[in-house]
């Protein structure tokens, strides 16, 4: 069975795009079969890889309003052969209003991602809010990774997701669910970011990642070329981080 693994922040800004599309590209060039899944409706995972989100013929929003449609149908090629995607856009936005009166409106993707097979991980990508589509991804993943980026505000944030998990385990009885990771973002040598880091430190201990992402310029140029880094840029300072950080996941 694939792990399924969210990346999740309440706040925005954090990385949490740019780390599923470079970690899943890295850890697809092991060997691993990886599927994204784009739950956010801004569709970056699709526009970081040069697709036209707007004219793929399914979207994950087709996938969780039509109960026949198989989530199989929507799964697009991508550069690597290794790692495939599901891609979203703005109709996205709609989900809640389509499924509020569903009886099983918690738990679509969870559904969707059963029927998946074929994959060795399964990474999501998540909206900068609580509601209806984060409630989905949490009752569907097993593992989450929470990318913090070096400010007060996505601190908070990281604090929201925390009391959202643990809201989730009460209300839905899903114990499974763990924090597996979180990311230090965006970094850069101030005195500002070392306090945001020494406070995750403090908090996380061992779950925090031993790699800190610094800002790099190559990763968000690369996501302009429609391009990983390790396609774009692969000797960036960049590709070396996030090499170490789909390392770290991998061996999780």
């Amino acid at each position: 069975m694939a792990r399924r693994i969210a990346f999740i922040n309440e706040k925005g800004g954090t990385g949490k795009t740019t780390l599923v599309l470079n970690i899943g590209d890295y850890i697809a060039r092991q060997g691993q079969k990886v599927l994204l899944v784009d739950m956010d409706p801004q569709g970056h995972i699709g526009k970081s890889l040069g697709v036209d989100v707007q004219c793929a013929r399914y979207s994950i929003f087709d996938v969780l309003i039509e109960k026949t449609l198989p989530l199989k149908d929507a799964i697009l090629p991508t550069c690597n052969g290794n790692l495939k995607i599901v891609v979203s856009n703005k109709l996205l936005t709609d989900l809640t209003i389509n499924i509020a009166k569903d009886a099983d409106r918690h738990i679509k993707l969870k559904e969707k991602l059963d029927e998946v097979e074929g994959f060795d991980f399964i990474l999501i990508d998540s909206p900068p809010s609580l509601g209806l589509l984060t409630v989905n991804i949490l009752l569907a993943a097993e593992e989450i990774i929470i990318p913090v980026s070096m400010t007060y505000l996505a601190l908070d944030g990281c604090a929201e997701i925390i009391s959202s998990i643990n809201l989730v385990r009460k209300n839905f009885g899903h114990e499974g669910i763990h924090i597996s990771k979180v990311i230090p973002t965006l970094y850069r040598d101030t005195p500002l970011a070392n306090a945001v880091l020494n406070r995750l430190m403090a908090h996380f201990g061992e779950k925090l990642s031993k790699t800190v992402l610094r800002f790099d310029d190559k990763i968000d140029q690369s996501q302009s070329f429609g391009k990983t880094v390790f396609e774009f840029a692969p000797n960036s300072e960049g590709a070396e981080l996030l090499a170490n950080l789909g390392k770290e996941v991998m061996n999780l």
